[in-house]
């Protein structure tokens, strides 16, 4: 691959890693730089265009469909580019980080697909960043083989015929890399790392294996973000002398404001788009974001209470199916994140049966394949989607012309029956406390409590605390929600943990640190954007 040879990148403050030589060439440093040069103004452009749009909806305390765009939504004519054959049939799909026993696991899962994860399933440690791309090399070259020093467990990668297709997720627009920075000491964005890198080292190795480089694009909050991506994959493709749309995008919908221009965004990356995926929980923390100061219709319940039953949350699925079907694309349900237990069989049964359920639903509301978080859940949502499609490989000519979604539908939060509650309240402080934890010592997806949460659960139960206590929420308890009644839980939360694992294991974790950045996402007049941004400067390496 040749490019323009831009000033070169500085790796700044970032201890060397085994074999970073392989990922970090000159080559590959001077395509991401050439990518930050061409790209990031236009990047700074749409992050400052997000903040007039939020200013707009405080304002005005609504969404609607876009005028300007409506005669993108009204032509009948245009289609995605068909699928690729690696990417026809996406029945099941699994999650995870790219750390090396992960990866292996990952693609011998007997999924359809494995979404290789650099984003809210990797805290970006600069060693998950560049080894979790080695890892991604080794896989293709099939040289990931290796034995777990602990347990003596030996991974393999089954036959290619057998492995997931990897479709890589790089970091959302907002993230800097603060180890990558150019000559005037501009950090990078995340995004054209995770992805440059990945495209430099392997696009032609996909190639020759008969798949290519594809790609989620989290995050996305408009179409002319979208249209940014696709800036980007033409000029990565023409940089490498391969066809235009080579590369592949599914695009996450979980912005409240994409879902007002799914088509838009369909249309923009319409020579490299293969579908949408509907993300449940940045989804919800993206409406509390945007609607955090709309009043009391705008109040979200207990995040475990908003299924994706709740009337909005289904005008939501069912539009982007039909949006979906309607221009040949494929449509992805979303996760399910149990993560199994080897002591309580019936902890497994009861959930087994909801993954079940919840598969079921979206297998018959047309979906064409669905996330899971752990093997294990693999066979049960592979059942619900093959007794839907049988030997078709998806089911995008079913195109639920039946569906009529009003502009209204989509935040018509109060249709939804369930209030806030103190066991909520709880719960959120709980999974913010030992998910920060875990992400400050570079742990992207956390087991707690039996589920799989990654930095969109955190997102969620630090944004509703704030929404509670600026709203005037009173709890089922007669309590109302104060920032006493929020310190009062956490201190209570940071004590029980102190309990459970001893004073040794305690002092080596970063407890105090996670409690306290906490309750500054979640109490802070000023709301963060993200609480990623905060916590990576707290993130070591």
């Amino acid at each position: 691959m040749s490019a323009p040879a831009p000033p070169p990148l500085a790796i700044v403050d970032a201890e060397p890693l085994p074999r970073q030589e392989e990922v970090l060439t000159e080559a590959a440093l001077t395509f991401v730089a050439e990518l930050h040069r061409r790209f990031t103004p236009r990047r700074d452009e749409l992050l400052a265009r997000r903040a007039e749009r939020r200013a707009e909806i405080a304002r005005t305390r609504t969404l609607d469909f876009l005028p300007e765009t409506a005669a993108v939504r009204a032509d009948d004519s245009w289609r995605v580019a068909p699928a690729p054959e690696a990417l026809n049939d996406r029945r099941v799909e699994i999650t995870g980080p790219t750390d090396r026993r992960t990866t292996v696991n990952a693609l011998n899962s007997g999924a359809k697909v494995w979404l290789a994860d650099f984003e809210d399933a990797s805290a970006p440690t600069w060693e998950n960043v560049v080894l979790g791309q080695l890892n991604l090399i080794d896989a293709y070259a099939r040289t990931i083989d290796f034995t777990d020093a602990s347990s003596g467990r030996s991974y393999a990668l089954r036959p290619d015929r057998e492995l997931a297709t990897v479709v890589m997720r790089p970091r959302g627009w907002h993230l800097d890399e603060r180890h990558l920075t150019d000559i005037d000491g501009g950090r990078v964005p995340g995004a054209l790392v995770d992805f440059g890198l990945y495209f430099f080292h392997n696009a032609r190795r996909l190639i020759d294996l008969g798949k290519g480089p594809y790609f989620y694009l989290p995050k996305t909050e408009s179409h002319l973000e979208a249209r940014l991506w696709n800036d980007v994959f033409v000029f990565a493709q023409d940089c490498a002398g391969i066809p235009r749309g080579t590369v592949r995008a599914t695009v996450l919908i979980e912005t409240i404001t994409a879902a007002y221009e799914m088509e838009e965004i369909l249309y923009e990356l319409r020579d490299h788009a293969s579908g949408l995926n509907a993300g449940r929980w940045d989804y919800l923390f993206s409406i509390v974001k945007n609607f955090r100061d709309g009043g009391a219709r705008f109040v979200l319940p207990d995040r475990n209470a908003v299924t994706m039953t709740a009337p909005f949350m289904r005008a939501y699925t069912e539009l982007l199916v039909r949006t979906c079907h309607r221009r040949g694309a494929h449509a992805i349900g979303g996760m399910a994140a149990f993560i199994p237990s080897r002591r309580n069989p019936e902890v497994n049964k009861v959930a087994f049966e909801k993954v079940r359920a919840d598969k079921d639903r979206e297998a018959n509301d047309g979906f064409d394949g669905s996330w899971v978080a752990h093997p294990d859940l693999v066979p049960i949502a592979l059942e619900s989607f093959d007794r839907v499609l049988g030997d078709r490989p998806n089911q995008k000519d079913r195109l639920r012309e039946d569906v009529d979604v009003r502009a209204a539908d989509l935040i018509a939060i109060d249709s939804l029956e369930a209030a806030p509650t103190y066991a909520g309240l709880v719960n959120a402080v709980q999974v913010g406390v030992r998910y920060i934890e875990a992400w400050l010592r570079g742990l992207g997806a956390v087991a707690i409590f039996n589920l799989m949460e990654d930095a969109a659960t955190a997102e969620i139960s630090r944004s509703q605390i704030w929404q509670w206590i600026n709203a005037g929420v009173v709890l089922d308890n007669g309590e109302p929600v104060t920032a006493e009644l929020v310190r009062r839980v956490a201190a209570g939360e940071l004590s029980d943990i102190r309990g459970e694992l001893g004073e040794e294991a305690y002092a080596a974790g970063r407890w105090q640190q996670a409690h306290d950045l906490l309750l500054t996402v979640a109490l802070d007049e000023d709301y963060a954007d993200f609480l990623t941004l905060p916590a990576y400067e707290h993130l070591k390496g």
